[in-house]
């Protein structure tokens, strides 16, 4: 019996290694489709659930541990950029303001019966940014495969003012709360 994680994100996996949480990675195959029936917090959690699911119906003696992160701002969820225009179009609306960060994890062990899931809420401040620095930021292409078209732990912490919560939420699982959700069920 091992751990894997439902995640292609070397964010998340370099996540785990950090916590010294022994895994493998197999990707979930999930189409991510938002149920608009449920509240931001709520889609975001079903995501990681879906995520986790997928991959627990393979191995269901294995431990799974789905996640999904979005940015919300003004209400709207901020995913991943289409292209560069999309990415230039988010920096700028968040340039100086709030939003907040949702990620969502799932632990899933079908042969334990057990399904757990949490969504952690951290707000980020940005500072003003110039539009030349945007586009720069874009030019190195971190943006592009990001929630909200940003990576706090790269180049995009220029951006951030400040953050109330988990840091490493933003980052795409917030290590703290899941190491200890693993330790609380014995899974590790």
């Amino acid at each position: 019996m091992g751990i894997i994680l439902a995640s292609q994100s070397p964010r998340r996996k370099e996540l785990l290694e950090l916590a010294g949480i022994e895994h493998r990675v197999i990707v979930s195959q999930v189409d991510e489709i938002l149920d608009e029936d449920l509240d931001v917090a709520g889609q975001v959690q079903d995501l990681a659930i879906q995520k986790a699911c997928a991959v627990a119906e393979l191995f269901p003696q294995e431990t799974i541990i789905g996640a999904d992160t979005i940015v919300v701002f003004g209400g709207k969820i901020l995913g991943k950029p289409k292209n560069e225009e999309d990415a230039f179009n988010m920096l700028k609306s968040l340039s100086g303001r709030k939003h907040q960060v949702m990620t969502g994890f799932s632990i899933i062990n079908k042969d334990k019966e057990l399904l757990t899931s949490f969504v952690n809420i951290t707000e980020v401040e940005f500072y003003n940014v110039t539009d030349e620095w945007i586009l720069n930021y874009i030019q190195s292409g971190e943006p592009m495969d990001k929630a909200g078209s940003y990576g706090i732990q790269g180049k995009g912490f220029e951006l951030v003012k400040s953050i109330s919560g988990d840091y490493y939420s933003v980052m795409g699982l917030p290590i703290a709360s899941l190491k200890r959700t693993l330790t609380h069920l014995g899974l590790i």
